[in-house]
């Protein structure tokens, strides 16, 4: 009978402990904006090593050293090597890891900086609800800022003139996408990166975008660090 008593009570205490551990799961879900789905998911809480996991480590913001004769306060970008240039003065700059957009949504040329936001909210164009749509991704009209946002901690508003490109530099909550092609042709960063390049880019910044397959020399060229390719540089 005793036996009994405790087999009831293991059991009892066995779904009490399984509906309390499956409650804070749902508590503790990670709500993200997946780049590469293009939608908002849920991750599983065992997934969060994964969808915090870093970039590699080439990728890290750091100071550098190039040839260039563009001015300080210029951004340049190199789309195929996925790295973002802010000159910081003659032939130095920082370079910070980035992520950009898909094949088929390269592009490229001068455009400035015209806005900046802190905690964007975030419209998607009418375009890309439309194209999202027929692929079954149904984007929303708007989404207040915040963590859970696509835009990030920051957005850099890229204008060509007076007219909004549509193209945007802003971060992301998802620094494994650092490095890979993934988004609708902006400029992704890890969140501290965005945050410490709109703290020093200004609005009027010029910036200088060198698309796929774009010949990189004429803005800029890389010097040789012997060390840096030992250390992953």
């Amino acid at each position: 009978m005793i036996s009994k008593i405790i087999a009831i009570f293991a059991l009892v205490a066995g779904v009490f402990i399984t509906s309390n551990v499956v409650a804070v799961s749902d508590a503790t879900a990670e709500r993200i904006y997946d780049h590469a789905q293009m939608r908002w998911v849920n991750v599983d809480p065992n997934r969060r090593k994964y969808t915090k996991k870093a970039a590699p480590r080439k990728f890290n913001r750091r100071n550098v050293t190039i040839r260039t004769n563009e001015k300080p306060g210029t951004i340049i970008i190199h789309t195929d090597e996925k790295f973002l240039y802010y000159v910081t003065g003659k032939n130095r700059a920082i370079r910070y890891g980035v992520g950009v957009g898909r094949e088929g949504f390269g592009w490229n040329g001068r455009v400035k900086i015209k806005r900046k936001v802190e905690w964007p909210s975030w419209t998607p164009p009418r375009e890309m609800i439309v194209r999202e749509a027929k692929k079954g991704h149904h984007l929303p009209a708007h989404m207040k800022g915040g963590i859970e946002n696509p835009l990030g901690a920051r957005a850099l508003y890229l204008f060509k003139g007076n007219r909004d490109t549509l193209y945007r530099i802003h971060g992301t909550n998802q620094p494994w996408s650092i490095g890979l092609n993934l988004s609708s042709g902006c400029i992704r960063m890890v969140n501290k990166d965005v945050e410490h390049l709109y703290a020093q880019a200004k609005i009027g910044t010029n910036v200088v975008v060198i698309g796929p397959g774009q010949d990189a020399s004429k803005y800029f060229t890389p010097s040789v660090n012997p060390l840096a390719a030992l250390f992953g540089g």
